[in-house]
């Protein structure tokens, strides 16, 4: 195993024998503005107790210079990875002068340069380990301390961490900010950000507590960056935690940062937050990106006190602050701000996340089993977050709403700026609700897998069937016609569920919904009445979530082989049209051709995708002009002309301002979407893509362009993108991604599949080569969709020794590929 991929164990050993008690970390990024700097010098000083004579400290740069042991420079023993320290006391100071490297993998200290203005942006993404990337440390979540970051940046620069700048000095165009020392916090959640950024500021005051707020992004965004509406989001948020945790904001300031090229959503670093570009959105966006852009500022928000101001002892309980935010977002969302439907988006779309993921042959339970950092970097999954956080929402209605937030606020005030497993929080969770929660978390929190409910009636016997039994405190809905013709609850029965059989009365009804207001975390199949029913009319379910958990169960029968994939796709070309919100509406747009390419034979494929492509066409055309609704199809028919090239004449004369329905907004997304769509079909070539790229030369515009220009349906062209993956090390991480959609896109097999066993013969040199970010993208991105199991199976049988994180990201392929075959098989006539 690699020095750098750290165990639980030793990495527990460590803790036991360590305390920290403060870090130092002086960065000089003056040279960040030239591009022939691949580095940057860094000086570690850390004081620390220590019980054993020799530990080591954690480093992943370019070399390290020297090491002095309490002010005595000993010998630099270092492998690339640890430097050994030898000659400890109990109390010690140890300095490491070393040399760090920029990234372009979003990994530690990522640098982009603006193609729009030239300028240098940097900021930081450590989680779960990647802070040793630009600073020596002790990498893990328990060995918490102070942090005093001094940091040389050019004098223009907005120069961000964690703390408030507590001087600056400016010297020949240069200037040396030194900012507070942090409360105690651990090493993944410490920042940094430089650059010219755009910032607008703001102030949230609550009784005594005044915390300033930042918003910042590239100068070349500004003018697109709705800092208004952060800031709304914001102090929304800050207000509703404020009044449910009682205990106050625990950091001294609150910048939000939007960066380019990032890996994630977003990140909880205390006081500095970092988010994707995504989220500054260059056009319209609809109801549902604005949604789910103020889902993720409160997921952010509740992290300051879970995972922050309370971190987890060691990555196995992840789930203690991803969970929990991932919780918390939608309860805010929903009651705090403008989203009131934000559980409709949880239900329909987070939790399909999680559906998947625990039905994989790789699931786990939420409190997980982390031997060391490569399985916790792939534990960041629909388990840790979107179950985790249904499974909240059921012990919510388990324990009572009261109970809940009282057992938080317990667990709060006992373990402040402490790290803790998952027997702190049962703890005082049931001294807060009277309830031993020992039996509840076993089932819940310690078993894989996932509960399918369904009704039985036999004559006047009717029962709720659990295909894995499990405690659920559920309600069931009875639906009916109304004198409008709407379907609208009549009635609900609001029960717990243990046993595989659970008797209920119920009557007969047109619908009958099982988990109605979505209170556990269960699939749930509709009777044959049921199914009948919405098949007709599910347009006339009024009621959003439960509107919302019906297109959930459509979905997972059509993934399960139980509804046939051409059924589902008939009901989304029916029904898309009228569904008026917008985040079931993005999912029924998306999984529609999912089904069209996953579940229905080869052979059935080329008529269904010209009838989607139609199906969403008639749509656009359909929508209020300037609608949410109107811009979501307009995105499907790039989507799904990407694969049927019937309206490629109509799709470049709305490119050039011709025949585009009234009211499209068509900003430069939705146009490089509708250039792709064209250059997979054939019916764009380079100087159209060359000239789009002139009216769109921004970062955003050259990432699009190279999956435009991958996407061409040529075998030289596949060669070139092919060989650009493995090969280029210059692609940054978002334009990895870019050449792999492009060589992926218009599913043409006949140019792909030549490169199905290059695929496999590469896979360890990747893993061995990259990092595990990158080689995660070419790994899971790349898998071959083919039509037979054999060359995965040929592979995991002869690379059983393979490091475990590729072996697992290999079979969760092979698995979605064995689904896609399977369910392929049962729509066959």
């Amino acid at each position: 195993m690699s020095s750098a991929n750290l165990t639980r164990s030793e990495t527990a050993a460590r803790a036991r024998a360590v305390d920290v008690h403060s870090y130092e970390v002086e960065l000089d990024l003056r040279g960040a503005v030239d591009p022939q700097r691949t580095n940057f010098p860094v000086v570690t000083t850390i004081e620390f107790t220590s019980s054993t004579d020799e530990t080591w400290i954690d480093f992943l740069g370019d070399s390290v210079e020297s090491v002095t042991v309490n002010g005595e420079s000993v010998p630099v023993v270092y492998d690339g990875a640890r430097i050994t320290i030898g000659g400890l006391r109990e109390i010690n100071v140890v300095s490491v002068a070393a040399t760090g490297r920029y990234s372009r993998s979003g990994e530690g200290l990522h640098r982009f340069v603006d193609p729009v203005d030239g300028e240098t942006y940097l900021y930081t993404q450590y989680e779960p380990a990647d802070a040793r990337r630009v600073f020596a440390c002790f990498e893990q979540p328990d060995l918490k301390a102070p942090f005093t970051f001094v940091v040389a940046a050019p004098e223009h620069w907005q120069v961000l961490s964690n703390q408030v700048a507590e001087r600056q000095r400016s010297t020949e165009g240069a200037q040396t900010v030194t900012f507070a020392p942090t409360l105690p916090i651990s090493t993944y959640i410490t920042a940094i950000v430089a650059g010219p950024y755009h910032r607008v500021d703001a102030i949230w005051t609550r009784d005594d507590l005044e915390v300033p707020l930042g918003v910042l992004c590239r100068a070349s965004l500004a003018e697109y960056l709705d800092a208004d509406e952060i800031l709304e989001i914001t102090a929304q948020g800050m207000d509703y935690y404020a009044d449910h945790f009682e205990f106050p904001y625990p950091f001294t300031k609150y910048d939000q940062v939007f960066v380019p090229e990032y890996n994630l959503g977003a990140m909880e670093n205390p006081g500095c937050v970092t988010f994707t570009e995504a989220y500054v959105f260059r056009g319209v966006a609809t109801d549902a990106q604005r949604q789910g852009r103020a889902n993720t500022i409160l997921h952010e928000m509740a992290h300051m006190w879970f995972g922050d101001l309370v971190t987890m002892k060691w990555w196995d309980d992840l789930w203690l602050k991803e969970s929990f935010a991932d919780y918390m977002g939608a309860l805010v969302s929903a009651e705090a701000t403008e989203f009131r439907d934000a559980w409709v988006s949880f239900a329909n779309r987070r939790k399909a996340w999680a559906y998947l993921q625990d039905q994989l042959p790789t699931t786990h339970p939420i409190v997980a089993d982390i031997v060391d950092l490569e399985a916790a970097k792939l534990n960041f999954d629909g388990i840790t977050y979107a179950k985790g956080a249904s499974v909240l929402k059921q012990l919510v209605a388990y324990v009572g709403r009261d109970a809940f937030f009282d057992g938080i606020r317990r667990y709060f005030r006992a373990h402040a700026f402490g790290n803790t497993t998952l027997g702190d929080l049962l703890s005082e969770l049931s001294a807060a609700s009277g309830r031993d929660l020992a039996e509840w978390a076993r089932h819940w929190l310690q078993t894989t897998g996932v509960t399918a409910l369904s009704l039985e009636r036999a004559g006047d016997r009717c029962e709720i069937v659990q295909s894995t039994p499990r405690p659920h405190r559920l309600a069931v809905g009875i639906y009916d016609f109304d004198d409008a013709g709407d379907l609208v609850r009549t009635e609900r029965r609001e029960l717990d569920v243990a046993e595989s059989r659970t008797r209920i009365d119920l009557p007969d009804a047109p619908l009958t919904l099982l988990n109605d207001d979505d209170l556990t975390y269960a699939k749930i199949r509709l009777d044959e009445h049921s199914l009948a029913t919405v098949d007709e009319s599910l347009d006339r379910v009024r009621d959003p979530l439960a509107r919302g958990l019906v297109w959930s169960a459509l979905w997972n029968a059509t993934r399960d082989g139980e509804l046939a994939a051409a059924r589902y796709v008939s009901m989304a070309q029916r029904f898309s049209p009228s569904e008026e919100n917008l985040a079931l509406l993005a999912s029924v747009l998306a999984n529609a051709p999912a089904a069209i390419e996953h579940y229905l034979p080869a052979a059935e494929r080329p008529s269904a995708r010209a009838d989607w492509l139609e199906a969403v066409w008639a749509g656009l055309f359909a929508a209020e002009p300037g609608s949410g609704a109107q811009l979501s199809f307009a995105r499907a028919v790039a989507a799904a002309a990407e694969t049927a090239d019937h309206r490629a004449a109509d799709i470049r004369g709305i490119l050039e301002g011709s025949g585009a329905p009234t009211g499209l907004a068509l900003d430069p997304d939705l146009r490089w979407a509708l250039w792709t769509a064209l250059s997979a079909t054939g019916n764009a070539d380079e100087s159209d893509l060359a000239e789009e790229l002139r009216l769109d030369d921004t970062a955003t515009g050259r990432t699009a362009y190279l999956q435009a220009q991958a996407a061409r349906p040529r075998a030289d062209v596949k060669a070139h993108a092919w060989a650009s993956v493995l090969a280029d090390r210059t692609l940054t991480n978002d334009h990895l991604d870019a050449v792999i959609g492009g060589f992926r896109a218009g599913a043409r097999r006949d140019l792909t599949a030549p490169y199905d066993a290059d695929y496999f013969a590469v896979l360890r040199d990747t893993w061995a080569d990259r990092s595990i970010e990158i080689a995660r993208r070419i790994v899971v991105g790349l898998f071959p969709p083919a039509d037979t199991l054999d060359p995965v199976d040929a592979w995991l049988a002869a690379n059983s020794e393979a490091p475990a994180a590729l072996r697992r990201l290999v079979v969760e392929q092979r698995d979605h590929l064995a689904r896609d075959l399977r369910v392929q098989k049962l729509n066959t006539p």
